[in-house]
């Protein structure tokens, strides 16, 4: 039998770096090889010491960012991301490596112990307490995580902040949470917008209804409006982006892992494919649930609640890579973690074109702010 020997540390630099390296892995939600490994290619003193520029015009403070999606909109409009919170680790890693300019602060928000100045605040709190699919209770801890948005609010003191969440926030609790949350905006000092939307109206191949809340400092002089839909059936709109548009020019290398794991009874519950020529159904944050991929028979309603697959063509659902493009993520996006986090943190997202719509208001009013002060500042060193 072998006896397991101990690494001891004698020197008391080496023990105290070591609980600092376990107290930030237990900050982090990562293990503590994880973290070693994430110093060793960093650098500790580096990686504790690094700055936040929130001086940065059109800055961008992100909670609960998940993958990036609103973020990568923000930005398509115009904004700058400098800070961003995130505790699931893969989520967390896929940020990472597709936002290396952004400081990310991993780790539960309710450890963060103060939030940079930014002109905008945006974030996604966790909604599965709203979810129509959920129990809706109004006890649900993850209902109350928006209040520390609020308290990120209260420090960062931006002019804007946009909050997102899902449809059920409208009628949870009959409608009195949603409306408590406005209450706790106003009282912070801001103007507050909320309107239901659906992405397909902004150009995302895909059915998805979320709630978007806006808030405007009382003291900018700025209306916020929601922008009016871009895509639809009338002449003068876009037609809708669908699904072929999307994920039709794919190869079949190029589709990637999807999850085989068979059709449950709830799944079969209710039609899950729709054709090339239609939006996707929403995108779920579950491989398990994924859309049906469009090609082959459509399902055949057998009775209520009840549908059925041909057996004269084969069925698949769509891929973790085809629900990113449907998504609107970049192509060439980085995805870490496994293929059920993947699917995840793909689900979980604003689709990227929508943010973008959302935000692109709040970005123009901040690129003519930002020109003003700049004239205004050569001003006062010509005279």
């Amino acid at each position: 039998m072998k006896d397991k020997q101990l690494i001891s540390l004698p020197k008391k630099k080496h023990r105290e770096l070591v609980m600092k390296i376990e107290d930030l892995a237990k900050k982090e939600n990562r293990t503590i090889s994880d973290e070693i490994l994430s110093l060793l290619e960093i650098g500790y003193q580096e990686y504790i010491n690094r700055a936040i520029d929130s001086t940065t015009p059109k800055s961008v403070v992100s909670l609960f960012a998940g993958a990036g999606g609103l973020d990568i909109g923000v930005e398509m409009a115009g904004l700058n991301v400098i800070w961003a919170n995130e505790m699931d680790n893969d989520a967390c890693e896929t940020y990472i490596a597709n936002h290396p300019h952004v400081y990310v602060e991993r780790g539960d928000v309710r450890n963060v112990k103060s939030f940079p100045k930014a002109d905008v605040v945006i974030g996604g709190y966790p909604c599965q307490g709203f979810s129509l699919a959920g129990n809706r209770l109004v006890t649900d801890d993850r209902n109350y995580l928006y209040r520390e948005f609020i308290r990120c609010i209260r420090q960062s003191e931006p002019m804007f902040f946009i909050a997102e969440n899902v449809k059920g926030l409208l009628t949870a609790g009959g409608g009195r949470i949603v409306e408590a949350m406005v209450e706790e905006y106003k009282e912070e000092g801001y103007d507050v917008q909320y309107k239901l939307v659906n992405a397909k109206d902004y150009g995302v191949p895909q059915d998805r209804e979320r709630v978007f809340i806006v808030g405007v400092r009382n003291d900018v002089d700025f209306k916020y409006e929601f922008p009016l839909p871009t895509h639809g059936e009338d002449v003068e709109m876009k037609p809708y982006v669908t699904m072929k548009d999307a994920i039709g020019h794919l190869k079949a290398a190029e589709i990637g892992e999807y999850d085989d794991s068979g059709f449950s009874s709830r799944y079969l519950s209710r039609n899950r494919k729709r054709s090339w020529n239609d939006v996707s159904f929403t995108i779920q944050a579950s491989g398990r649930h994924a859309p049906l991929h469009p090609s082959g028979d459509p399902m055949i309603k057998f009775d209520r609640d009840k549908w059925l697959l041909p057996e004269t063509s084969q069925h698949r659902k769509l891929s973790a890579v085809e629900c990113a493009l449907i998504q609107t993520f970049p192509p060439n996006y980085k995805w870490k973690g496994n293929i059920s986090s993947q699917y995840k943190q793909i689900g979980n997202a604003v689709p990227c074109l929508l943010g973008k719509a959302i935000a692109r208001p709040i970005a123009d009013f901040l690129k003519e702010y930002y020109k003003e002060d700049e004239t205004n500042q050569k001003s006062l060193v010509t005279n």
